[in-house]
């Protein structure tokens, strides 16, 4: 049976009810440090963007942000400056991201059905593709945004390439992430519990033995890791709003 059907048995509402936990505690260290949530881009922060798009999804009903103590009120602030409608909690994040992932998972409504984890630094993520995944979860329990990966990939050990894997059986997987709500967090417990490291949600879920179904990404959908990131990420906007 489907998350969706589950769910329609004990409740009259038209579909699952969702919260994004944003992973916004990161340390920015490939940015100098400084912390590229609030760098400007176009005419507002980069967490801005991303806040936007997520109160703009049909598909969420609150949002929860995963972030540094020295940060809290800063979030906050925006979230009224900027007219963030739906719920928003501001929380301190952990060490690590399953840690801060864990922390706002743990924050959620009790009632959260779906958990969507999306990155702060992924500020052009569009309403439209967060619906889309949300809804894929809702049918298969775990969905995540993808694109093909299109250069070739090797595989190298103390740099002599290895192998060269197959491109067309390789995807760059997007935020935003989306699980049931109670699996997710019993895989973000068990990784804590191994001491295993993890770059992204999906791993953890992966680890516990369930099937991830990829959807689909947007290219524009990028991460801001670089300050050449922020380059792109400024063209990609000034395409849009033109």
């Amino acid at each position: 049976m489907s998350l969706l059907n589950k769910f329609l048995k004990k409740s009259n509402r038209s579909r699952p009810y969702c919260t994004a936990l944003i992973a916004a505690a990161g340390s920015s260290a490939r940015m100098g440090g400084e912390n590229k949530l609030l760098l400007p881009l176009g005419e507002k922060p980069v967490i801005v963007h991303t806040l936007l798009a997520i109160d703009r999804a049909q598909s969420i009903d609150e949002i929860v942000i995963a972030t540094r103590e020295s940060d809290l009120l800063t979030y906050a602030e925006l979230c009224k400056v900027y007219g963030i409608t739906k719920p928003v909690k501001v929380i301190i994040g952990g060490a690590t991201r399953e840690e801060s992932v864990l922390r706002a998972a743990l924050e959620a409504n009790p009632e959260s059905d779906l958990l969507a984890v999306q990155d702060g630094a992924r500020p052009l993520v569009t309403p439209e593709l967060i619906d889309r995944t949300v809804h894929a979860a809702e049918s298969c329990y775990a969905a995540a945004p993808a694109i093909p990966v299109h250069d070739t990939i090797k595989v190298a050990d103390g740099g002599i390439v290895q192998e060269t894997p197959d491109r067309s059986r390789l995807f760059a997987v997007q935020t935003p992430q989306v699980f049931d709500a109670g699996l997710l967090k019993a895989a973000l417990q068990s990784a804590l519990s191994a001491g295993v490291q993890l770059t992204d949600d999906c791993s953890a879920v992966e680890r516990i033995g369930k099937e991830i179904r990829l959807t689909e990404g947007n290219e524009e959908n990028i991460k801001i890791t670089t300050p050449m990131d922020m380059i792109i990420a400024e063209t990609i906007l000034e395409h849009r709003e033109v």
